[in-house]
């Protein structure tokens, strides 16, 4: 006769409880009961994981917007240094009228009248700022200041849908685990960043992509990666590691699929622009190459300690070149481990390696991370780790601008205080990776896999046997990994908490 432990193998079995597996999470659910019990039920009664990370992300998204009360009153309008000093600024009320919207200019087609001759960013993002705008409903007769303001709340509202299509996603692709998009609805950074520019129209797109991978749905992974790249040029980057795991895998078919998708929704949204209007949607490239060195980079910090500047063709090569040498490491990883890593896995490190390589580093491209991690190492310790250290270099910037901005006053933090805010966002993100690139080398450390999971993000590589390796494996599928089945219909949030067939 089953005891009471196996009776309870829960309702919903399929089902990863984090509070049985996870010391942080446990010691977290106190506040409202404590870890789930063996009686406990998965998955019914009207708030199921899904609902609860969605209603989660909005209270943390409008605690966001609320951080940023002081700008909206006064501060993004009265003087520089007040928006830095309470750490709320956002790029979106100043945008506004510094590329044209206020003034009804088309953007890429229309020139602007200061330094930049055309808006500097990719197409979708674009169309996504001038929706914005033709929602702005107030009337152009009104002060520039109550423009500026229903611009950035329209903006807002328009993100938070992001926001939740995000915390969706991730919630949604690890079939058995939904309770990790939880880590994505309560990241402190999300709240504090998610409104300083448009990154997360991208980073949903990229997570919705994400989804559908992993339902099987490689025409619809590469539809949505294109439109991210049309909106952010990061999520191109995934296709990489895709390309490694499906050679590894033998997965041409399906990666091909993905590859013509990507490319013929990116071409889909960029012609017209290219073909009408040349100038103005090359901007974006050409001033991504222009631009010096700026905030949140260690080339900043050399120039900083050695007082000489580098030039930023020299700058451009540098980064290609570690970029190069960081992926072909990770290649080099993925086709050497003795399991093949996870999608999620090598997304996280790709990405990563492009940021801690990159010139730049604007605190809202932690946005860029925070699914990735979720997927890839779902684990509260380490993930408030990294999140801890974003959002002192989240505080730093603000203060080192507001230090620089405020005269003789020197209110905020000197550059010696805030090229350590750049460290601990490098150490963060490096730390996260070396846990990321322990769980490839040691897959009994990986938390998905604990439950006797392959890649559960995989899609047609969930389970698959290797064809492609560069050590000896076994050529079978681990008895634990069932194939994945191609096609399957994707219920967002339904009560059942897993998608069904059809």
């Amino acid at each position: 006769m089953p005891s009471a432990e196996d009776t309870s193998v829960h309702q919903e079995p399929s089902v990863v409880p984090p509070t049985r597996q996870d010391e942080i999470a446990a010691a977290g659910s106190e506040l409202i009961g404590g870890p789930a019990g063996r009686w406990a039920r998965f998955g019914s009664g009207p708030l199921t994981p899904v609902r609860v990370i969605v209603l989660v992300a909005i209270g943390m998204f409008a605690l966001g917007m609320v951080q940023k009360i002081p700008c909206y009153d006064w501060a993004w309008f009265r003087g520089t240094s007040s928006q830095y000093t309470h750490a709320c600024y956002s790029d979106i009320p100043h945008l506004f009228a510094g590329r044209g919207f206020a003034d009804g200019l088309v953007p890429y087609f229309d020139r602007l009248s200061g330094d930049m001759a055309y808006l500097e960013y990719p197409v979708l993002t674009g169309l996504f700022m001038q929706v914005a705008s033709w929602l702005t409903l107030t009337p152009s007769s009104e002060a520039v200041q109550q423009r500026e303001q229903m611009y950035w709340m329209v903006n807002a509202g328009m993100l938070m849908v992001c926001a939740v299509i995000l915390a969706l996603c991730v919630a949604r692709t690890h079939k058995r685990r939904p309770w990790d998009g939880l880590l994505v609805a309560l990241a402190p950074a999300l709240a504090l960043t998610a409104t300083i520019n448009w990154d997360l129209l991208a980073v949903a797109l990229t997570a919705a992509a994400m989804l559908m991978w992993s339902r099987g749905r490689a025409l619809a992974f590469g539809i949505l990666i294109g439109l991210a790249t049309a909106a952010k040029l990061y999520p191109v980057l995934l296709l990489g590691p895709l390309l490694v795991l499906c050679l590894r895998a033998g997965k041409w078919r399906a990666y091909g699929v993905a590859l013509f998708g990507a490319a013929a929704s990116w071409l889909l949204v960029n012609l017209p622009v290219m073909v009408y209007a040349p100038e103005g949607w090359k901007k974006f490239y050409t001033f991504s190459q222009e631009r010096q060195i700026d905030y949140g980079s260690f080339w900043l910090i050399i120039t900083q300690r050695t007082g000489r500047p580098i030039d930023v063709d020299t700058v451009n090569t540098a980064s290609v070149l570690l970029m190069i040498v960081l992926c072909a490491g990770i290649a080099g990883l993925a086709l050497t481990a003795r399991n093949r890593p996870r999608f999620a896995q090598l997304a996280f490190l790709v990405v990563a390696a492009f940021i801690l390589t990159n010139k730049v580093y604007s605190p809202q491209y932690v946005l860029w991370l925070i699914p990735l991690a979720a997927l890839a190492r779902p684990r509260w310790r380490d993930f408030l780790v990294w999140q801890a250290c974003e959002v002192m270099y989240f505080l730093g910037i603000w203060f080192y601008l507001a230090y620089t901005t405020s005269g003789d006053k020197h209110q905020g933090l000197p550059q010696e205080g805030y090229q350590v805010a750049i460290i601990l966002h490098l150490l963060g993100t490096l730390y996260l990776c070396a846990v990321i690139v322990r769980d490839i080398l040691m897959p009994e450390r990986d938390p998905v896999r604990r439950d006797g999971s392959d890649d559960p993000s995989g899609g047609v590589l969930d389970g698959a046997p290797d064809r492609v390796a560069l050590r000896q494996t076994d050529p079978q599928p681990p008895p634990y990994a069932e194939p994945a089945v191609e096609g399957p219909r994707v219920e967002w949030g339904t009560a059942g908490g897993a998608a069904s067939s059809g």
